[in-house]
């Protein structure tokens, strides 16, 4: 029997972070628990003997019991921790990708999720005003003040915390990575845009920021700056990048 589908599916956002969760949760919260309730209901089973007067040992198996609960509650509380962000990050890219495929009707052409051998670009859209190479970076609120962000064409600064990673220069990196593999593949030199979106975080950018290649913006923003932006790629063009593109990720996920 063979499978009608011919060629494996695209991702959808936040795939790999599904993965990444699900991962955490068998790995690190289930084993855990089901280690515990077997051990309790192993003493619990032991006590019912004792009751019964049919020569149990509850203290030895309590013992255990305590002892497994004490390590599987600790595994479990890392758990939970572990998985936060995943999860938040996860969210972010789905709700981000949502705002996105609105630019379809616009006439632009959106691959989520684009990979390479050791990472991945969480959106790329190809459309007449250029490629845009989509980072999402997506953090919680602060508990007072506003969720602004300054940006002051260089860097980003969240309120209060340092990023691990500078968001701007690795938008730049993956732009000019794509661009390299959009001139290897179809021999057309083509703008490709950094983008760092924040959902739910308003950016402030400073006037330096405006006149920089970077875009960082509150996602919401996205799909009119894409459209409003002056076209710079045919429509053919946009439909041959966006199929060698796609070809680019089958080969990858193959």
């Amino acid at each position: 029997m063979r499978s009608p589908i011919k060629r494996r599916p695209l991702r959808n956002p936040g795939d790999s972070l599904d993965n990444e969760f699900q991962e955490i949760v068998w790995s690190q919260f289930a084993v855990y628990y089901f280690a515990a309730a077997f051990f309790v209901l192993l003493a619990e089973t032991e006590w019912v003997r004792w009751f019964t007067k049919s020569t149990p040992n509850p203290i030895l198996y309590s013992l255990v019991a305590m002892c497994t609960v004490a390590v599987a509650g600790y595994k479990i509380r890392s758990a939970f921790t572990n998985v936060r962000n995943p999860e938040l990050v996860r969210d972010g890219e789905k709700a981000v990708g949502r705002l996105i495929e609105r630019s379809r009707d616009r006439g632009a052409q959106v691959i989520h999720e684009f990979p390479d051998e050791k990472f991945n670009i969480d959106h790329v859209v190809v459309h007449q005003s250029g490629v845009y190479a989509i980072e999402t970076k997506t953090a919680s609120k602060p508990d007072r003040g506003e969720p602004k962000i300054p940006f002051d064409g260089q860097a980003v600064q969240y309120p209060g915390r340092t990023l691990d990673r500078d968001p701007v220069k690795q938008a730049r990196a993956l732009a000019k990575w794509l661009q390299e593999l959009i001139l290897e593949t179809s021999e057309k030199r083509v703008p490709v845009r950094p983008v760092v979106v924040f959902p739910g975080w308003f950016i402030v950018p400073t006037g330096e920021a405006k006149r920089t290649e970077v875009w960082d913006l509150n996602p919401k923003a996205l799909p009119t700056f894409i459209e409003h932006s002056e076209p710079q790629i045919p429509v053919s063009d946009v439909h041959l990048i966006t199929s060698l593109l796609t070809r680019h990720v089958r080969n990858v996920l193959a």
